[in-house]
């Protein structure tokens, strides 16, 4: 009977859990907060793109610039002050019923406070000031029972200041100065309250009912929000008890919860194969396998180093051959040794095992062990692009040709066509793998975040390879699919030239990165670009179209970048002379941004580097 009620506790407990995850989808699974913030960005206007990463096709927006999370993924807080924003502030911004925080001081955002912030009973802090709001205070204002921390100062509010003001009992901090407020003013139960400034009501400071308090700005910190003065605010015996209730229930779920983990972690402990068990059944898990230890030593000979098929910044790869005679590569993942996280990571492989496509490489299965984290993939009897670019015979020009478009289409599916989508972070010639017939298939997608399932949600690391990382996530760690673009521009320029991106200095005596050299003689002398070793066996016009789309590839700004599935089709022939046309008018008619050439940004560094920066503080999860 006790087994049961556990079993009912742990289902309630789920569905509630399930049934809060979905609440934020709208039917089409479109997330109802990047709605929201995206309904904010339109009716703002942006002169220094800090927005530019906000994206309506994003899973969630805990990655984006200017907006904070909680540990479960709700947005609690927006601020960008100091931002020269100007527009308007727009409505949607009540459905972010999660909000905490809202800073917008000092920019110039003009028009009404919209009403809608009456919806935001979460609502700690509010900082509208140094702004050019317009018309007069939303009395429901006085809805937000939670808020504290309250600033409309500097602005051209009119009208008088609405009485449901004075119903905000846990107001600590209120600034109405310099407006044109009339009265009568309410009596404002605020313990610092400021409405100097504004002559119809305070004139000179002097009259009655005039607090001239100065009240410091708020930062981002969401846990200091009253700066100090909570311990002095009283509570009920009726609030004390609602309280009390509360976290006590709160208690219940969570001991609920954290019982259906530990009896899932029991219940799927022996799904995990360990060294010592050598008479373990085989288990399929949909359409992957999941290895023994022992078969994958046999397989690859103890891991002998003469069977490394190559080495990376996630592991080394070892070819193998299987008790049924089936060649594989297995990936013995560096991070193996890792305690815990088993469940986490079946979860990942599993996830990304259902990214089927004919240019993505195949998930064959996996094995886990309490010290081993192993990938299993098909065998792909041409290696990789970069070894066959070194290698004999030499890949013609149609070949590359199909490569280029095949790995375009492989990165366009992870992009915008697979369920969740997936950010390769390491494109380059070393990751397309080719098959039996040179078709380029898209390796290593998804280890990064299987590598990163114990990072928090505010922490990430930068991994790639120098010289294909994109500046933007170089300087702060954040990815999006666009970094993945600026690495498929630089694999372009491999294929063209036959090179890595920064060896090619050696051979040519030029000092830099790849890129600053294809700027530099594309217009003029393209045929220095092309592999020495195809001679004069290439078709000038798509090479000069395929140098193009690597151009607009890797634009310095990644909002300038087209999506993949723009590249595909320019690849394909379609709508490259117009973007080109374009992007040439935009260098021309503005100022391009102060761009660091790539080549002093990794002088440093070796070429066969692999960058892992240490992990640095971010907004969300990536």
């Amino acid at each position: 009977m006790e087994k049961l009620r556990s079993l009912v506790l742990c289902f309630v407990t789920f569905f509630l859990f399930w049934s809060f995850t979905n609440a934020l989808l709208s039917p089409k699974g479109v997330n109802f907060e990047v709605q929201a913030l995206m309904g904010i960005k339109n009716g703002l206007v942006d002169p220094h793109g800090v927005l530019d990463n906000w994206d309506a096709d994003a899973v969630d927006p805990c990655s984006w610039t200017m907006v904070t999370c909680s540990a479960e993924n709700l947005v609690i807080g927006l601020g960008t002050p100091s931002q020269s924003l100007s527009g308007t502030l727009s409505p949607s911004i009540g459905n972010l019923t999660n909000l905490q925080i809202v800073l917008l001081q000092n920019n110039n955002i003009s028009g009404s406070i919209p009403s809608e912030l009456g919806k935001l009973s979460k609502l700690q802090t509010l900082d509208l000031s140094n702004n050019f709001f317009s018309g007069e205070i939303p009395s429901s204002l006085g809805h937000l029972k939670s808020l504290q921390y309250l600033r409309v100062n500097n602005n051209s509010i009119v009208g008088a200041c609405p009485e449901s003001l004075a119903n905000m009992t846990q107001l600590a901090f209120l600034d109405l100065s310099y407006n044109n407020i009339s009265g009568p003013v309410p009596r404002i139960l605020a313990k610092s309250f400021n409405i100097i400034g504004n002559p119809l009501v305070c004139s000179t400071g002097k009259e009655p009912n005039c607090h001239g308090m100065t009240l410091k700005p708020m930062s981002m910190n969401l846990t200091n929000t009253e700066d100090g003065l909570s311990s002095g605010r009283s509570k009920s015996h009726k609030m004390a008890i609602v309280f009390g209730l509360s976290l006590g229930c709160l208690c219940l779920i969570v001991l609920g919860f954290g019982l259906f983990l530990w009896w899932r972690h029991k219940h799927n402990k022996e799904a995990f194969f360990d060294v010592k068990d050598r008479h373990h059944e085989e288990i399929y898990l949909g359409n992957l396998k999941m290895f023994q230890f022992r078969e994958l030593q046999i397989a690859t000979h103890n891991f002998s180093s003469k069977h490394i098929l190559g080495k990376g910044g996630f592991g080394n790869v070892y070819k193998g051959v299987l008790s049924d005679g089936t060649l594989v590569a297995v990936k013995r993942l560096k991070d193996g040794n890792a305690a815990g996280g088993e469940i986490q990571f079946q979860t990942e492989v599993e996830m990304i095992s259902l990214a089927v496509h004919r240019n993505l490489l195949r998930l064959y299965g996996f094995c886990v062990t309490p010290t081993e984290r192993l990938l299993v993939y098909p065998y792909m009897s041409n290696g990789s692009v970069a070894s066959r670019l070194k290698g004999k015979p030499v890949l013609d020009w149609g070949t590359r040709k199909q490569i280029a478009l095949g790995a375009a289409r492989g990165l366009l599916y992870l992009h915008e066509q697979c369920d969740p989508k997936i950010i390769h972070r390491d494109v380059k010639a070393a990751n397309i793998l080719l098959d039996d017939y040179c078709e380029a298939v898209v390796g290593d997608f998804g280890l990064a975040k299987l590598l990163d399932h114990q990072d928090s949600h505010v922490t990430t690391a930068v991994r790639g390879t120098v010289g294909h990382i994109a500046p933007e996530y170089l300087s702060t760690g954040q990815s999006s699919d666009k970094t993945d673009v600026f690495g498929f521009g630089i694999l372009l320029l491999e294929l063209i030239t036959g090179q890595k991106a920064l060896e090619f200095g050696k051979t040519s005596n030029q000092k830099g990165a790849m890129l600053d050299w294809v700027k530099k003689i594309h217009v003029e002398k393209l045929e220095l670009l092309v592999d020495k070793d195809l001679k004069s066996n290439y078709d000038r016009i798509e090479l000069e179209e395929m140098v193009q789309v690597a151009l607009l590839c890797t634009q310095y700004l990644p909002s300038h970048r087209p999506k993949m599935s723009e590249v595909v089709r320019m690849l394909e022939g379609d709508g490259l002379a117009e973007r080109w046309e374009a992007s040439q008018r935009a260098d021309t008619s503005k100022c391009k941004p102060h761009e660091s050439s790539l080549s002093d940004r990794y002088s440093d560094l070796t070429d066969d580097s692999l960058l892992l920066v240490q992990a640095m503080e971010l907004s969300g999860p990536r």
